[in-house]
């Protein structure tokens, strides 16, 4: 029997972030319970341009040599919408999506085609960022499932909820808790 190949997966996180913030360290502490995950917390802070930050994670992609079928994006803010352009770009196993910057005139390309196998979009109904009714429109035109939180774009009430999702998120795509403790 072959062995398991290794699902990566990659988080990006938002403009006034970093890899160390909350949300991402609880998504690659979540992701790293999972058999055969290498988790990866892209660090964007370097640069604001979002066309900079895409090609980060296209570099850290490439330097990963991970398969688009073994791939996990995972963002929040303008990360979301890096990883929602990565997955434009490249078809992927999964897009996880948190209050993503899409639908928003002024980023380039905002309405992307996500193209991934499993794709999770969640947003605050009091997000003050990013408005969420462009973001749910997208969703429709896509057919993107999306869940509405009372939460504001930073989602710092939920981060229980979204960790949570983001486990069931792993699991519908295929992949599995380690049952020992040890990957």
């Amino acid at each position: 029997m072959a062995e398991q190949t290794s699902i990566h997966i990659f988080l990006s996180h938002g403009l006034e972030s970093g890899p160390g913030s909350t949300k991402i360290q609880a998504l690659k502490i979540l992701a790293e319970t999972f058999d055969k995950v290498q988790a990866h917390a892209i660090d964007h802070r370097s640069s604001k341009d979002p066309a900079v930050r895409l090609t980060q994670m296209q570099n850290a992609i490439e330097a990963s040599g991970a398969l688009p079928e073994n791939i996990i994006l995972a963002g929040s803010s303008m990360g979301g919408w890096v990883c929602a352009q990565t997955s434009a770009q490249m078809p992927v196993l999964g897009c996880f999506l948190l209050a993503p910057a899409l639908a928003m005139p002024a980023y380039p390309q905002s309405s992307p085609r996500i193209q991934a196998r499993h794709v999770q979009i969640i947003h605050g109904w009091d997000d003050d960022v990013v408005p969420p009714l462009p973001v749910l429109d997208l969703a429709r035109q896509q057919a993107l499932p999306a869940l509405m939180l009372p939460d504001g774009h930073r989602l710092g009430d939920s981060l229980e909820r979204v960790t949570e999702e983001f486990g069931m998120f792993l699991s519908r795509a295929g992949i599995h808790k380690t049952r020992t403790g040890q990957k």
